[in-house]
């Protein structure tokens, strides 16, 4: 067998091995998008809803509908945290728009605070860099971490325990 004929059937077994694994599977590849905005089923038969920034970011609305068409027109967050991607490709989650942003700034969460657990140092972290940072720097961000949907929605609930001990 030629060269070119190897590649050739080896892209083919790759197209065919992935369409076969979506086929079985029955589920959609699940492209996030920045600017997506996803309902969030709560607890409570309501939605909240969150929308996806750039560095792995959510921004989570302050308002909460009473059905999953129920979304608020406004760009008020009640927090920004790190959102792990599984989270997003679940499909527990429904994208219902997307709202672009107006620039690649605000498309950007703002910054999150690192603090080293064995000297003790602090770091901003933000646009995907880390620069030292003194305590008072710090007050007020969010801890730079990842959320799960579960430590999402607890939050979004009023549950703060997955944020309360993180505070400066």
């Amino acid at each position: 067998m030629k060269k070119e004929s190897r590649k050739e059937a080896s892209n083919l077994l790759s197209i065919f091995s992935k369409n076969v694994v979506i086929l079985m599977s029955g589920k959609k590849r699940i492209r996030i998008k920045i600017g997506d905005v996803y309902a969030i089923p709560l607890p409570n038969g309501k939605y909240a809803f969150g929308r996806i920034l750039k560095d792995a970011g959510i921004g989570i609305y302050k308002y909460i509908g009473e059905s999953i068409e129920d979304i608020s027109k406004d760009e008020e967050y009640q927090f920004i945290v790190g959102v792990y991607e599984y989270v997003l490709k679940s499909g527990d989650w429904t994208v219902v728009e997307n709202r672009p942003f107006k620039n690649d700034d605000e498309a950007y969460p703002p910054p999150s605070y690192i603090i080293d657990s064995i000297s003790g140092e602090y770091s901003i972290y933000h646009k995907g860099e880390i620069r030292s940072a003194t305590k008072s720097e710090c007050e007020g961000l969010e801890v730079t971490a990842v959320w799960a949907d579960n430590h999402i929605i607890d939050r979004i609930m009023g549950d703060d325990k997955w944020h309360r001990d993180n505070k400066i």
